[in-house]
């Protein structure tokens, strides 16, 4: 943990979490907009409110019954107390809204997806591969 005297509740880094489905949903919209003739733009995502690094590792103990062995450091220079990301852009341009924002989901589907692939993705052999053609990303619902 870098840092434990930051001006916030716990003393730690709060940052702007988003689920791994939400950002593939909102490139997939993007890439639609860009489609449509729109303009290429840099456009924030984040669910707008943060986490502390704390608050981050009691979750994941939580969700994996397991203790997170943690070792306290100094601050790294430049980090910010807070950073969190102001997603109007996207709401606006995009259509964009984080839908699995809240931080036990998004622990939760990165856990239960690596205890059901311990090994991670199998490696491919080397050379060409077969273009995918990205229309949408399924709900998760």
């Amino acid at each position: 943990v870098f840092g434990s005297d930051y001006p916030t509740p716990d003393g730690t880094a709060i940052r702007d979490y988003i689920h791994v489905w939400d950002l593939g949903q909102a490139h997939v919209l993007a890439l639609a907009h860009l489609r449509k003739g729109g303009a290429s733009e840099f456009i924030n995502l984040g669910t707008g409110h943060g986490h502390s690094v704390l608050e981050v590792i009691e979750t994941a103990e939580k969700v994996t019954g397991r203790t997170i062995p943690t070792q306290k450091e100094g601050r790294r220079a430049g980090d910010p107390a807070r950073l969190v990301a102001v997603s109007e852009k996207a709401r606006r341009v995009l259509g964009w809204e984080p839908r699995l924002g809240d931080l036990e989901t998004i622990i939760r589907t990165a856990w239960d997806w690596k205890s059901a692939h311990p090994e991670g993705y199998p490696v491919l052999p080397a050379g060409p591969r077969p273009r995918a053609e990205l229309t949408r990303l399924e709900d998760p619902d």
